[in-house]
């Protein structure tokens, strides 16, 4: 099978994904607690407001014919609009998704840099001391709380010792040197269980081609333990983890909302947070879609790089 017809085929799987997800979007939205018309119209409202509410944002349809209207929409680039400002909420989007982005970017190079390094020493060093630490290190970040590291960061580096901002965001163009100090402990937060996450499957592929005949070869050929380690089992370690990688990108693109409301960073995740808090649903609508499709985008990224560099795949 080429790339060709494997991604097709991929493809043909994520149009039923996506619209079974918007539907659930859209039917898990009703379930929210208080009437959207009553929020809007205020504290001096009157019937007569209500109902011109109910029909401009078209409140008093049917279930099935919102639910068309909007997909329609969105599947034009129109997500509607903010009920709260009125602007439109793929302006919203353009406006707080490069930061997520941003975010998640620095996230995944903290992870790679230490998760892989990591898996790697555990494997190698296998029931010795430094294996051991290492997994009980790996076995921390998947178990602490983002909310809670997020919160104990913030009392040790910024209100005792003073060396970070507790919160905020500064926008690279204006100060990259202040953009990269208000984003080290977010992007820590957030890449830790990534980090656990890498390390502990490059540890089990690693333990698993150590193992391997030609491995074997390899240490009676007499080449050093570091290059058995690098050129021959971590190559072939890397296979399903660069996938892995792909697919936790999408994580943190679509989970960094704990985060970036604890420092306060105006990202999707913040933006979906004070939406739901105001009721704008047209905003959470569109958030959760978008994040949504983003999360399986990288599914299929991470499917189509297993196939390029797994021959078992393409055979």
């Amino acid at each position: 099978m080429d790339l060709l017809g494997f991604a097709l085929r991929r493809i043909g799987t994520i149009v039923p994904t996506l619209f079974a997800v918007s539907v659930l979007i859209f039917l898990l939205q009703q379930l929210l607690p208080g009437d959207p018309a009553l929020a809007l119209a205020g504290d001096e409202r009157t019937p007569e407001v209500i109902e011109q509410i109910r029909q401009r944002y078209g409140f008093d349809k049917p279930l099935p014919v919102q639910y068309a209207n909007w997909i329609g929409k969105a599947v034009l680039g129109d997500l509607g609009e903010s009920y709260r400002t009125r602007a439109p909420v793929t302006k919203l989007i353009a406006s707080t998704l490069p930061v997520t982005m941003e975010l998640a970017v620095l996230a995944m190079l903290l992870a790679l840099v230490t998760g892989i390094p990591a898996g790697v020493i555990a494997a190698v060093r296998d029931r010795r001391a430094g294996g051991t630490l290492v997994n009980v290190i790996s076995l921390s970040g998947l178990s602490v709380p983002h909310f809670w590291l997020g919160i104990m960061m913030i009392l040790l580096f910024s209100v005792d010792l003073g060396w970070l901002p507790a919160s905020g965001y500064v926008p690279p163009w204006e100060d990259l040197g202040r953009n990269l100090i208000t984003l080290i402990m977010p992007a820590i937060v957030l890449g830790t269980r990534v980090a656990a996450v890498l390390m502990r499957h490059t540890r089990s592929a690693m333990l698993e081609i150590l193992q391997s005949d030609y491995i074997r070869t390899a240490h009676a050929k007499g080449l050093p333990q570091w290059r058995v380690v690098t050129k021959h089992a971590l190559r072939n370690a890397l296979v399903p983890v660069i996938t892995l990688a792909t697919i936790e990108f999408g994580y943190l693109l679509s989970g960094a909302v704990l985060t970036e409301q604890i420092f306060s960073i105006p990202g999707m995740g913040k933006l979906i947070v004070d939406a739901v808090f105001n009721r704008d649903y047209a905003v959470v609508q569109g958030v959760v879609l978008i994040a949504a499709t983003l999360y399986i985008m990288m599914n299929l990224v991470g499917d189509l790089l297993y196939f390029v560099v797994s021959p078992r795949m393409r055979a």
